[in-house]
């Protein structure tokens, strides 16, 4: 089994959400157009929550914690 990099781990998600948000539409239009650009969306949510993630061992547990927006 490889070993785990957490660093490297939250900086390929970093990398995911870049190219999420870099990637162009395909040759599609009307109902399959709107569901990709639906996950599209969620794609680059998902990866960029993680990318931006710090992250602790605590009690064995790998713990990221997400900034979930402005806390003053």
């Amino acid at each position: 089994m490889a070993e785990l990099d957490v660093d490297a781990l939250i900086g390929r998600f970093r990398e995911r959400a870049q190219a999420v948000q870099e990637r162009g539409l395909p040759p599609v239009a009307g109902d399959e157009r709107q569901l990709f650009l639906k996950q599209a969306e969620l794609d680059f949510l998902d990866f960029s929550l993680v990318g931006n993630a710090n992250w602790a061992v605590e009690e064995g547990h790998l713990v990221l914690r997400i900034p979930l927006g402005n806390s003053g």
